[in-house]
């Protein structure tokens, strides 16, 4: 679980995703362990995002469950299962502000190249 986390940051972070954000949800949610939240630069660079993670999931083994959104969205979902990935355009972030709504949740840090780490 650990490792799809962390391949989905760096693949974000590596296909210039910015402000990615990773909610720890194993106590509040049932049906997953980590939302990523990340922002894109405009609808065609969430496109690419959505597929880049897609394509790396498959890569190593990890299916992908469903995308919502696509072709011109300000926000596309991509789950992974233990990962559930947001890709918002800057506007729609602020709209949403899924930080504030799970807020009270422990975000997780990524530091370089270590594992992610759960901050309370």
């Amino acid at each position: 679980m650990a490792e799809l986390l962390e391949l989905t940051e760096k693949k974000l972070s590596e296909k210039l995703g910015e402000h990615i954000v990773a909610i720890d949800m194993r106590n509040v949610n049932p049906y997953t362990d980590y939302f990523v939240i990340v922002t894109a630069r405009n609808p065609r660079h969430a496109e690419s995002l959505a597929y880049e993670v897609q394509e790396e999931a498959s890569k190593h083994g990890y299916p992908v469950r469903v995308q919502e959104g696509g072709h011109g969205s300000t926000w596309i979902l991509v789950d992974l299962y233990e990962v559930v990935v947001h890709i918002f355009t800057a506007e729609a972030r602020e709209q949403y502000k899924l930080e504030k709504l799970w807020g009270d949740q422990p975000f997780v840090s990524f530091e370089g190249d270590s594992q992610p780490e759960t901050k309370e």
